[in-house]
């Protein structure tokens, strides 16, 4: 079976690791193509065939798409990228095509993606069309209304099925859209996706920073985007407060889009128990060296956090309700504390590090097996679609 995945990502990367997460898993028994259209990423994945398409990303307003190349022109680029996913189609006559998130976002992508879907809906044989959707939609303020009728138009046109990347138990598709009741195609939930640490790679990281028993690990990042360094100064501020702050070691991951200058900042406040890096790829392995994690709560950094069963502090981003509303969520299934902005006062946040890095983990009862289960789900409803036409 051939499959094609389409992801586009504007902010971070949590997207893409996600997707990757996906083909790598359906790579195992399938050939699988994956198209990405944001700020090029070195990506090594043997496993699966990558298209990069002219990179697009939204401007400091995110009110508008721009070149990722300063020098490009925009139209040129939109065109060029509907011309390669068209030959794409052509040369790669895909059985499954699966599109991550839209319509239900990425609708300044609408210029390629509409046509994307079109061909792929029309073209000589069969090709199931599947949308791969997290498990919080960010709701949307103004124009709401318009918004979730185009995206229930544009599903019940193109679409053959929806993967909720969620544990049903644990929220519902409906409780962030509104017009679920008007979809008429199925909505399968996959269980949340991701890696799974590494159990003699997390003693390895802990016996390399941790020189005695009685000392903790506190590993604090703010994922992939470009926001919450004020998490990783705040963190770096209350080390010294802490009651012993020489039996505490910090790893602080700024992610690959922290500005140069916040990056250099953290990086001479370093000392003997505080490191800094950018990034890593084992770094749901930290977690589960870690006593407890500081970070961010986008999607995949709160299922690292269940997946290596650290007691963590999550701070949500205050512009919309996805993270808020997830980290509400997961207060009940862990030993896991919302920190707000007031809670990063120096004094405050030394207090709550000192007590939490005390927790005891708990043991959390949700579906994390989410890839696996997306590739089977993928597989199934590609089979059945291919019989039924």
């Amino acid at each position: 079976m051939r499959i094609l995945h389409y992801c586009q990502h504007v902010l971070g990367i949590g997207h893409v690791q996600r997707s990757i997460q996906i083909c790598r898993a359906c790579a195992r028994s399938h050939e699988v193509v994956m198209v990405m259209g944001g700020p090029p990423l070195t990506i090594n994945e043997p496993s699966i065939s990558l298209l990069q398409l002219p990179g697009l990303r939204m401007d400091e307003q995110f009110s508008g798409l721009v070149p990722c190349d300063p020098k490009a022109d925009g139209d040129a680029i939109k065109t060029r990228r509907t011309e390669l996913l068209q030959d794409l189609v052509d040369t790669f006559n895909p059985d499954c095509l699966v599109v991550e998130l839209y319509p239900f976002g990425r609708k300044a992508f609408r210029f390629e993606l509409d046509p994307l879907l079109s061909t792929c809906k029309s073209k000589p044989g069969s090709c199931t069309i599947v949308c791969s959707v997290r498990d919080i939609l960010v709701e949307k303020v103004q124009g709401k209304e318009k918004f979730e009728q185009r995206a229930v138009d544009t599903v019940n046109r193109f679409f053959d099925a929806i993967l909720i990347h969620a544990d049903q138990r644990f929220v519902q598709f409906e409780e962030t859209f509104g017009k679920t009741a008007q979809l008429r195609v199925p909505r399968h939930y996959t269980g949340f996706i991701t890696p799974l640490p590494s159990k003699a790679t997390a003693r390895t990281i802990r016996a390399q920073r941790i020189r005695n028993d009685d000392e903790k690990l506190i590993v604090a990042a703010i994922g992939s985007g470009s926001v919450g360094g004020e998490l990783l100064d705040a963190v770096v501020a209350a080390w010294g407060l802490l009651p012993e702050p020489t039996r505490c070691h910090i790893q602080l991951f700024t992610g690959p889009y922290l500005s140069d200058a916040e990056f250099a900042a953290l990086c001479d406040a370093q000392t003997e128990y505080i490191r800094v890096e950018r990034f890593t790829d084992q770094y749901v392995d930290w977690l589960a060296a870690a006593d407890l994690c500081i970070s961010m709560a986008g999607y995949n950094s709160c299922m690292n956090v269940l997946a290596a069963g650290v007691p963590a502090l999550l701070y949500p981003l205050a512009q919309n309700r996805e993270q808020r509303m997830r980290v509400e969520k997961l207060a009940a299934y862990g030993t896991i504390k919302m920190i707000e902005e007031n809670d990063l006062k120096p004094r405050v946040l030394a207090e709550s590090i000192a007590s939490m890095s005390h927790a005891i983990p708990t043991a959390v009862d949700i579906d994390l097996n989410g890839a696996e289960q997306t590739a089977a789900l993928i597989e199934r409803i590609t089979l059945a679609q291919s019989t039924n036409r």
